[in-house]
């Protein structure tokens, strides 16, 4: 199980329609910003399989600027 944790920039007026499709993806918590145009992105896979297809997900959506790993965990 590895947990991990995105700051997701957004395109300038692309954050409501990212946030949205961000919250379709399965495994995920998105918190949004109230001031910029960032959101919080916390995933949950069981296997490295399954995180290496949700960060290709992630890396996919449009309105997406820039994606930084902040944390991660694998108890492994």
């Amino acid at each position: 199980m590895s947990i991990k944790s995105y700051i997701i920039h957004c395109e300038q007026d692309k954050k409501g329609s990212l946030f949205s499709e961000l919250q379709k993806l399965s495994n995920c918590e998105v918190i949004p910003a109230q001031n910029h145009e960032v959101i919080i992105v916390v995933t949950d896979t069981d296997s490295d399989e399954s995180d290496n297809q949700l960060y290709n997900q992630l890396l996919e959506m449009k309105g997406l600027k820039h994606m930084s790993l902040v944390s991660g965990f694998d108890p492994k």
